[in-house]
């Protein structure tokens, strides 16, 4: 009698697939046997739900067939199975802690199946999912949920941003996070809130906000799971970016060319078929325009409270119970909200005094985290003392060169951000050891040196300022920025856009044969430029009337202090001072006139605009290039204040030469700011490189100079044991293979 049911039982399991395809052909057919499936379904529905942890295999097999069957074929049938994903849902809420494996995740993929066919919506599934997730002791299940809710706010989001759900989500994240503060099922907050920024999803500030509680949570792997998350989400979402787009990066040459030489058939042209369709894909997104997408760190609402409520809860509290290397993540988080928003917080440089030692374990990191917590608006008395204290720990000849390059390069970071922190007494003592032997020690004071030249020139010793700084100094330049002052704004790079006007207006004023210092008629050529649109503007032209310099020379009138305390020059010098003074007045005050007129009197074109672009991407690079007089200045100021400070920039050569770098990183540091040798290369070597790249193989010849000694050893010793016979019958076959044109016959028959 069993076996006689187990049978029927295996028919009814072999026919619903069958079935299925039939109802999805013509539901209204076989709707009777629908309902008797329906009906078998509900049977079994009653008796698991009455004692769930009593079900028979048998029943319990039935049940998730019945299940998929039903989920598959829901749609063509909504009125009868109206209340079917409620039920669903029940069983799964209810009973996940007890449900057979197999069972429980045919019920997680039914539910996302209804979700398709648009019998259940997305908020209801996720909030049934969820809880779930957060409460289960199922390793397999909460990766099963977790794929799932991710998949679903990916598809949500897919076509259009869906607002409604991400912020019903996020305001679910947000309270599991801010409710149990203790808790660590904050976690899957954090992780899915990561995963979804990274895929450029979430970038809005709610997100940021669910993270910054996080972060100051009081579950340790919770906070560390929202200081990383500031740390280096924005470069997680940036390498996911350039992942994708390497993804997309078919090579349309090499696949054509495949084509021409291979045999033709039918799957092949669906593959370059595929791959064109992929080719203009890509080249639609990469003329499509560019998503904003704004730093995690930009888009706190109130950084100034973050930092405040991060440093004394973790860091100042005697109840943290976060070990150093934690420790150290909140410092650097802290730290990369005062640099980057110029906040205050007073007691924090206080609180770096204990750890600026050589025998503190990683030093170097909070050597980073305070030249990152250093900026312009810091009190130079608060910075003073601190750079005095890494000078007397880290900076002495009896110090290893480790030690010292690291004192000397934190000192410059911290110089660079706020150049008022160091004294004229001690700034000199360190540039003496420019002249160390140790390679490390002798760059690092050297960059201190190069940058003072350009902050504050009149705190070095005359003969080491160099040529540049000296004449600027006398000229009245360069003479450092006062604590609190600001740099006017203006447009970047317009000089250069101005002299390349001048330079063009004399060129065409010589091609013209006239003077090329004469003047325009600047009407024709405004005219000109807005009948063309894209043509220059002339610069020089004097069509308003004269401008009046409201900016104040006060400054460039300052005495220079250069030559305080010594004799007073002679009358001679006396006076080739002051007309050089008087000369670099008067090229200043002409430069701001010119400025003032370009940018106060003109409307700029868009082909004046993408000149400036240009001009601007040329300077980039040539101030890269070695031997580039402005490159030492790019230097003091190439870092965005985006960037992080790592410990590894504050070790300088020492990390490259205690072993912690491997012999291409150390090579490509030897490399770097070199110009590429690739332009240099011969023809032969780009024609095989460009043969290379689009897939074709190379020659015999080049194939048998490339082959291994030993495989060729064979050939040479029975050459040298020919007679004179056979080398004569050998040369003779090679001259009449020649002559027909190769083994093929290429040529031709001979003649």
């Amino acid at each position: 009698m069993v076996k006689r049911k187990l049978g029927a039982l295996e028919k009814v399991e072999a026919d619903l697939p069958n079935l299925q395809h039939k109802i999805r052909r013509d539901p209204k057919s076989y709707i009777e046997d629908f309902r008797a499936q329906h009906y078998q379904y509900e049977s079994h529905r009653e008796i698991f739900m009455a004692a769930p942890t009593a079900a028979t295999d048998t029943g319990i097999i039935s049940l998730r067939e019945l299940i998929d069957f039903i989920s598959h074929v829901a749609d063509c049938y909504p009125d009868i199975l109206k209340d079917f994903p409620q039920q669903l849902i029940d069983m799964l809420m209810q009973h996940h802690l007890v449900l057979e494996p197999e069972l429980r995740e045919k019920l997680v993929g039914s539910l996302v199946l209804l979700k398709k066919k648009d019998l259940l919506d997305s908020a209801t599934l996720l909030h049934t999912l969820f809880p779930i997730l957060i409460t289960t002791p199922s390793k397999t299940l909460r990766a099963l949920l977790f794929q799932k809710i991710l998949s679903e706010l990916r598809n949500a989001n897919s076509k259009t941003t869906n607002h409604k759900l991400n912020r019903t989500m996020q305001t679910v994240l947000f309270n599991l996070v801010t409710s149990d503060r203790t808790s660590s099922k904050a976690l899957w907050a954090i992780k899915l809130t990561r995963e979804l920024w990274k895929r450029q999803i979430w970038t809005d500030a709610k997100a940021v906000e669910v993270m910054k509680e996080a972060s100051l949570s009081e579950n340790e792997k919770v906070i560390v799971g929202g200081v990383r998350f500031f740390l280096g989400g924005d470069k997680e979402r940036e390498e996911a970016e350039d992942d994708s787009s390497d993804d997309e990066a078919i090579d349309v040459g090499r696949i054509k060319h495949q084509l021409g030489i291979n045999k033709k058939t039918k799957k092949k042209a669906r593959v370059a078929e595929k791959a064109m369709a992929m080719h203009k894909k890509k080249e639609r997104k990469k003329n499509a325009p560019h998503p904003l997408n704004f730093s995690a760190l930009h888009l706190l609402h109130d950084p100034q409270g973050f930092a405040d409520s991060l440093f004394s809860r973790h860091l100042q509290s005697t109840k943290a119970k976060l070990n150093l290397e934690n420790k150290l993540l909140v410092l650097q988080l802290v730290s990369r909200l005062v640099g980057l928003h110029k906040l205050h917080i007073m007691s924090l440089y206080s609180y770096f005094q204990k750890f600026l030692t050589p025998r503190q374990p990683s030093v170097t990191s909070f050597l980073a985290s305070l030249a990152q917590a250093s900026h312009d608006l810091v009190p130079p008395d608060v910075l003073e003392p601190l750079v005095q204290k890494i000078a007397n720990e880290f900076v002495s000849e009896a110090s290893a060169g480790e030690v010292a390059t690291a004192g000397l390069n934190a000192i410059r970071e911290i110089c660079v951000r706020q150049p008022l922190a160091m004294n004229e007494t001690l700034l000199q003592d360190l540039v003496m050891y420019k002249k160390s032997k140790d390679k490390g020690v002798m760059m690092a004071s050297k960059g201190l040196l190069s940058l003072y030249r350009d902050v504050g020139a009149s705190m070095l010793k005359k003969r080491d300022r160099g040529k540049e700084a000296s004449m600027s100094l006398r000229a009245g330049e360069k003479l450092g920025k006062r604590f609190g002052e600001q740099e006017a704004g203006g447009i970047e790079g317009l000089e250069l856009l101005e002299k390349w006007k001048e330079e063009e207006r004399r060129k065409k004023r010589r091609e013209t044969g006239l003077p090329s210092d004469g003047e325009d008629d600047d009407e024709e050529d405004e005219a000109e430029n807005w009948a063309n649109w894209n043509v220059e503007d002339d610069d020089d032209s004097d069509d308003s009337g004269d401008w009046v310099n409201v900016q104040s020379d006060v400054e460039i009138e300052l005495s220079d202090s250069e030559d305080e305390g010594k004799a007073p020059p002679s009358k001679k010098a006396k006076q080739t001072e002051e007309e050089a003074k008087a000369e670099a007045e008067e090229n200043d005050k002409a430069d701001q006139d010119a400025f003032s007129k370009l940018a106060t009197t003109k409307i700029l074109t868009p082909a004046d605009l993408a000149k400036l672009a240009e001009l601007r991407a040329e300077a980039a690079v040539d101030a890269a290039l070695p031997g580039s007089k402005s490159r030492r200045a790019t230097q003091n100021t190439s870092r965005h204040t985006d960037d992080p400070l790592t410990a590894e920039e504050i070790e300088g050569l020492a990390a490259l030469s205690a072993g912690k770098a491997t012999r291409e990183e150390r090579i490509a540091h030897a490399r770097e700011g070199k110009p590429d040798r690739s332009e240099h290369k011969s023809k032969e070597a780009k024609r095989k490189e460009r043969k290379q790249e689009q897939g074709k193989s190379t020659t015999n010849k080049e194939k048998a100079r490339r082959k291994n000694f030993l495989m060729t050893l064979g050939k040479a010793r029975s050459k040298n044991k020919r007679s004179l016979v056979e080398t004569r019958a050998v040369l003779k076959a090679h001259h009449d293979r020649q002559r027909r044109g190769g083994k093929r016959g290429n040529v031709g028959t001979s003649h």
